[in-house]
């Protein structure tokens, strides 16, 4: 059947002005596809308070957690939409073999940008990478136990925006 018979069959039913109409309209019209997707975060979110210096903090959490931060030799970078580097943080990193998860600890201000714009009073912050092992609550209590911390504070990733600019490899 082809298109032509299926439109002489349809004029001999209805108006054919209506017809032509509506298959202009049809013809005419864009379709609009909408693509939506929910952000999953692999990681847990702890904010830092201290006025002890990157390297000094990285040493305490080191000595206090039993971790093994160490610099890494590149900065996180934050990019904008156009790719072009906003900001450069000075970053540590921990891979625990035994529990199977990474630590990164992100400096929040650099160059007057900060990694996460959302909470401009946290001075670091530390990433839990595919934690299943580490219990964040105890973590925290650990935390607000260590001199070089004047303050740690649990985020959920899904109540800041900026948060799904964070990407760890």
């Amino acid at each position: 059947m082809n298109f032509n018979f299926l439109v002489q069959k349809v004029c001999q039913r209805f108006d054919p002005r209506f017809v032509k109409l509506v298959l202009l309209n049809l013809m005419a019209r864009p379709k609009k596809h909408t693509l939506s997707f929910e952000q999953l975060y692999n990681f847990d979110m702890i904010g830092i308070c201290s006025h002890h210096s990157d390297y000094r903090l990285a040493w305490s959490l080191n000595n206090s957690l039993d971790l093994h931060l160490f610099k890494c030799d590149e900065e996180y970078m934050v990019t904008n939409k156009k790719g072009e580097i906003v900001s450069s943080h000075s970053m540590y990193e921990c891979h625990d073999e035994e529990d199977r998860l990474d630590y990164f600890l992100i400096k929040n201000k650099a160059q007057g940008k900060f990694l996460i714009p959302e909470k401009p009073t946290i001075d670091y912050f530390l990433f839990l990478i595919d934690n299943v092992a580490v219990d964040v609550s105890q973590l925290l209590t650990q935390l607000k136990g260590i001199n070089s911390v004047l303050g740690a504070f649990e985020f959920d990733p899904e109540e800041i925006g900026s948060a799904e600019n964070l990407v760890f490899n």
